[in-house]
């Protein structure tokens, strides 16, 4: 990680940029429906948006994450769905995308979260505690893809729902 790498909390004025880091970050991802944009602004608009993180490095915005509520069907609460996580392309494999979710997910245990879940690539989130849980889902994503990270000990079971703010495309 770098020395002077920053993670803070977004203020109104990074908002330009983290637009500009999401578009960046997804633009070649054949994974991508290039939404996640508009995802985040979304979140943001419906004051859904428990954390939103930047990455400053030497005073530039190059990466961010959110995290937002999840409503899960066995009626748990205080989980958080984590996404999207965003770094500059030229500054990937760095550490910048691992410092974020590893203080997001400090800083969601210390707001008295149970858990998180997220839908991402299966080779990456294992190292920050993720995994596959067994009778937890989201619908249409493949068991692989989906991974829970447990604050409280107690795994829910059922169905998690991402906010509403997921489903935008424009």
């Amino acid at each position: 990680m770098h020395p002077t790498l920053t993670i803070r909390d977004e203020t109104p004025a990074d908002i330009e940029a983290i637009t500009a880091v999401t578009v960046a970050a997804f633009q070649t991802l054949d994974i991508s429906h290039h939404t996640e944009h508009f995802i985040v602004q979304a979140l943001r608009a419906a004051h859904a948006l428990t954390l939103s993180l930047v990455a400053e490095l030497d005073g530039r915005v190059v990466g961010h994450i959110a995290f937002s509520p999840v409503t899960l069907s066995d009626g748990t609460a205080g989980w958080y769905g984590l996404g999207p996580v965003s770094v500059l392309p030229a500054l990937h494999r760095q550490g910048i995308g691992s410092a974020l979710i590893k203080e997001g997910l400090r800083r969601l245990q210390a707001l008295g979260a149970r858990g998180c879940c997220l839908v991402g690539h299966p080779a990456y989130y294992g190292r920050f505690g993720f995994q596959n849980p067994v009778g937890l889902g989201h619908e249409g994503v493949p068991p692989e893809a989906f991974f829970a990270l447990v604050f409280d000990g107690r795994m829910p079971q059922g169905t998690v729902t991402f906010h509403e703010g997921f489903k935008a495309d424009h």
